[in-house]
């Protein structure tokens, strides 16, 4: 490649296979960095593949997607080549001056039905328009240019099936290369089937509406999901998520004018007037809703709020339990829809719940924890509280 060349390698428990890579890869690509980004390994494998010239970078254990895009932003500016631990073979005629270059595997090896590689091929179809032969293949080429358009990746095993997603759409010219390639095979036993149901399972959600978190790492929004309860609220704060600019909080939305905020500060109380037909309990639904949205800035916290007030107002909880561990591992994220909708549903269990008084006491406890919440951040203050402190990081990821 005519630009700096930095290689990438994402491996898990692969003392066997590393030392071996990382001196193939060095004598194919002297001028080469290699990076090794060691995905929680248990075993030797960043002493391995340090003794092997790579530069490792420990992680807690993340999934590919996010373990290669810890390692692209300690790589230098330039032309990057990604590399599975586990490869043998020759990749020099990868590396060729072109926008996006995906090795394609010259001869099958092992694997299962060919259902999470289907599904992918018809995910970046759907999604760009173009028609990957391998679209799992991690072995991959970019240009500077590529690079910019598909780092962050989506997380876990998505990340290759997005990576031609957002390439393609981007005008980055996808090329396919076949290659005389090797790599361990997973077969069509338990282990092989849980491997691919992964797969396709990160595939589907790397290919939906993805958003980068506070750690800069970019995860699928599944607040989509709420939607099974709440459609309409929780269509607004997908909305929200996908066209938002800047803004935060009412007094900057409103000084926007027309952004998704106002679209939302409109249309939830419109929405919850409706359901209720009572002005208390339009207040009701619309500050649950903005209160939760509020909490949602860390893994898990909204979710945990959520599952509190809901064992006291008796509201579902079966989708929030679900989700809590992508969230609290940082998988996926709830997003505004997802926030949005769960607050309301809160805010509908405690109108059946609350009436006169009482209703009242618990609008007046929500508009005072949202006016806190545009003066100063509830965040900061959950995290200077001891005791909140303790239970919002419980469970989360350090």
């Amino acid at each position: 490649m005519a630009d700096p060349l930095t290689i990438l390698v994402a491996a898990r428990d692969e003392e066997d296979a590393i030392g071996q890579i990382v001196a193939t890869l060095r004598r194919s690509f002297p001028d080469a960095e290699v990076i090794v980004a060691d995905d929680g390994s248990r075993d030797r494998t960043a002493e391995r593949a340090e003794a092997a010239g790579a530069v490792v970078l420990s992680l807690p254990r993340r999934g590919k997607g996010q373990a290669l895009s810890a390692a692209e932003r300690a790589a230098p500016p330039g032309a990057l080549l990604l590399v599975d631990a586990d490869l043998r073979g020759d990749l020099i005629p990868l590396a060729e001056p072109e926008g996006l270059r995906i090795a394609a595997f010259a001869e099958r090896e092992g694997g299962g039905f060919g259902i999470a590689k289907r599904v992918a091929r018809a995910l970046i179809r759907l999604r760009s328009g173009f028609e990957a032969a391998e679209p799992l293949s991690g072995q991959r080429a970019l240009t500077p240019h590529a690079r910019a358009a598909v780092f962050p990746l989506a997380p876990g095993f998505g990340a290759e099936t997005r990576m031609t997603i957002d390439a393609a759409c981007a005008g980055v010219p996808v090329d396919e290369v076949r290659l005389s390639l090797h790599h361990r095979a997973t077969g069509r036993d338990a282990s092989g089937f849980l491997h691919r149901a992964r797969q396709l399972l990160d595939a589907l959600l790397a290919a939906g509406p993805l958003r980068v978190n506070y750690r800069g790492a970019r995860l699928p929004l599944v607040g989509w999901a709420v939607a099974l309860h709440e459609p309409l609220i929780t269509a607004l704060g997908l909305a929200d998520d996908r066209w938002s600019g800047e803004e935060r909080g009412f007094r900057e939305h409103l000084c926007g004018r027309r952004t998704t905020g106002v679209l939302k500060l409109v249309g939830i109380p419109l929405v919850a007037l409706l359901r209720t037909r009572s002005l208390s309990g339009a207040l009701l639904v619309s500050l649950s809703a903005n209160a939760l949205n509020q909490l949602d800035t860390r893994p898990g916290r909204a979710l945990k709020a959520y599952v509190a007030a809901a064992i006291a107002v008796d509201a579902p909880l079966g989708l929030a339990v679900l989700l809590a561990p992508y969230d609290l591992r940082e998988m996926a994220m709830l997003g505004d829809g997802g926030s949005n909708g769960l607050g309301a549903m809160l805010g509908l269990s405690s109108v059946n719940r609350f009436t006169g008084r009482g209703r009242w006491v618990a609008i007046g406890a929500l508009a005072g924890l949202t006016l806190l919440g545009e003066r100063r951040s509830l965040g900061e203050l959950i995290e200077r509280t001891p005791l909140l402190r303790e239970l919002d990081a419980w469970g989360r990821r350090a």
